[in-house]
């Protein structure tokens, strides 16, 4: 990964509380592990920005080099990295994920 990628995410990552690393856009996902992350944030009426992988070969392999998580979505918060889809449904049926968002302030925050 260049320079140039690793401090363009980085970037993404720290102007965003919540942050989405995707394939396709919360409106269109385009693959059901990115539609589930999805989901469990609107669910969660979790205020979040997203990035389309797609769009960017850089960004789609930088971002598992950064991460070092070698698939995608990805979620941030807070510029820490959570986790994927199923760590996300892990989260999200224990009560943990919910927790860590009132922890940070991020609940309710649509």
């Amino acid at each position: 990964m260049t320079e140039d990628t690793n401090a363009r995410i980085a970037q993404l990552v720290d102007s965003n509380d919540v942050l989405l690393f995707m394939k396709g856009t919360p409106l269109f996902p385009q693959c059901g592990f990115s539609s589930k992350a999805v989901a469990i944030l609107q669910h969660l009426n979790i205020d979040f920005g997203s990035v389309d992988v797609l769009q960017d070969q850089e960004i789609r392999q930088g971002i598992k080099a950064f991460s070092d998580w070698p698939t995608i979505p990805q979620l941030y918060v807070k510029g820490e990295f959570v986790g994927g889809s199923d760590i996300m449904m892990e989260m999200f049926e224990t009560g943990e994920l919910a927790q860590l968002f009132e922890a940070n302030g991020l609940v309710g925050a649509r």
